[in-house]
């Protein structure tokens, strides 16, 4: 009597035996081990370059989201109806009693033309005291040359290295300031234009920053722009600048009369939007190299079935069930898929963790300036590498090469033993 084929114990060490035996390159079966090893490859380039990229993005969205905020305030406060902001002292004192308010700083704002006998470069003067602005550690912690103290007793400004470059000026230098602003005479208002000593020269990291931004002490701001005791606004940080919304609310309620309130997400909305739907495209563009590589893996299965058929109408004669048949192929394309985004995801981790080491000898190697900061406004490539990002790519890779193998396996299931050794 005929005795039915019984299932072994599922993953049994046999099935693992003949699995990795098949990965092994044979002369015969070169083909397939060459398919074997582009689906390894794919996976691993698919993970790869998907963690690369979204925690550059990631990176740079942070970067910019925190030289942004670390120099503006997370809340505007304008005063409206054409009066001037003269009593900033009371308003300031009585926002700064709102729970969650970490500062409020008085600004006195204004374009300016930064000259020299050989050069004029456009600049935007901000008129701070010094304990603000040694407060914005954007500014106070990253000052290269000079320094900001005594900044209030002095007649002087602080300007970033990039300015300072293109005016060929350092600490101690004088630089003229020419602003339309000025005195109003008989035949209207002129420009003023008086010269200034650089106190100090800071480097925020930020380009744009960098190339324009010019502190001048706050009482001097108001004489150069003709503000009397007046500011042009007040800056108000908050302890979370994702929840601002709640203390923006409760300043609207605080009574202040003739106060006009913004927050950072009004001001930079469209910028932060196109951001987060460039980088979800990029997720979306990138996630097919998997989807190849899981397809590379079918492919390869497939035709490694087609090969094996003799081998698996020999087993199934010996007693080997359906179930185990199809183990040993799903464990084969498993692997494949399994190491390859094992070993991507470590490469990609190592690589964000080195990124702008390798950016530089790259630049270095090839003689040219890759991702220069007056186009992507940071003068260093940021990655930050997301845990959640990071495992959403490795699970995805991991089902997709999982899914991958079960139909070649389901097939070489399914592959009748008498068909199989009917030639042999």
């Amino acid at each position: 009597m005929a005795t039915l084929a019984t299932d072994t114990k599922p993953f049994a060490p046999f099935e693992w035996m003949l699995a990795l035996r098949y990965l092994r390159a044979r002369r015969k079966e070169g083909f397939i081990s060459v398919l074997a090893g582009f689906s390894f490859l794919g996976i691993l380039l698919g993970v790869f370059t998907l963690i690369t990229v979204m925690a550059v993005m990631n990176g740079f969205r942070k970067e910019l989201f925190s030289k942004i905020l670390g120099l503006n305030g997370h809340i505007i406060v304008h005063k409206v109806g054409g009066d001037d902001f003269d009593n900033y002292d009371e308003a300031g004192r009585r926002l700064a009693t709102i729970p969650g308010v970490k500062q409020v700083l008085p600004l006195v704002e204004g374009q300016a033309m930064a000259s020299m006998p050989h050069l004029a470069v456009a600049g935007f003067v901000r008129g701070m005291r010094e304990d603000d602005l040694k407060s914005i550690r954007l500014v106070g912690g990253n000052v290269r040359f000079g320094s900001l103290d005594g900044f209030d007793r002095q007649d002087g400004i602080a300007i970033g290295t990039r300015l300072a470059n293109a005016l060929r000026v350092n600490a101690g230098d004088s630089v003229t300031l020419i602003t339309p602003r000025g005195p109003t005479t008989p035949f209207g208002t002129a420009p003023r234009v008086k010269p200034y000593k650089v106190t100090a020269v800071f480097e925020m990291g930020m380009s744009e920053y960098d190339r324009t931004m010019i502190f001048m002490p706050l009482a001097e701001a108001q004489r150069f722009f003709n503000k009397g005791e007046a500011v042009d606004v007040l800056e108000v940080f908050v302890a979370d600048p994702e929840e601002v919304g709640e203390q923006m609310a409760a300043m609207k309620s605080a009574g202040i009369p003739g106060l006009h309130y913004s927050d950072w997400r009004q001001r930079n909305e469209s910028f932060f939007t196109v951001l987060e739907v460039e980088r979800n495209m990029m997720f979306i563009i990138l996630s097919v190299i998997v989807v190849v590589a899981a397809f590379n893996i079918i492919s390869g299965l497939i035709m490694l079935v087609k090969d094996k058929g003799r081998e698996i109408g020999i087993l199934r004669t010996m007693g080997a069930s359906q179930g185990a048949i199809m183990r040993v192929f799903l464990i084969t394309g498993a692997s494949i898929g399994v190491v390859g985004t094992l070993v991507g995801a470590l490469l990609g981790v190592l690589f964000c963790w080195r990124i702008d080491e390798i950016r530089q000898f790259v630049a270095w190697l090839t003689n040219t300036q890759l991702f220069p900061p007056d186009v992507y406004y940071l003068t260093k490539l940021p990655a930050d590498i997301n845990a959640r990002t990071t495992t959403l790519i490795v699970v995805m890779a991991l089902v997709l090469s999982v899914l991958a193998t079960l139909y070649p396996s389901w097939r070489a299931s399914r592959l009748d033993p008498v068909e199989a050794l009917r030639y042999e």
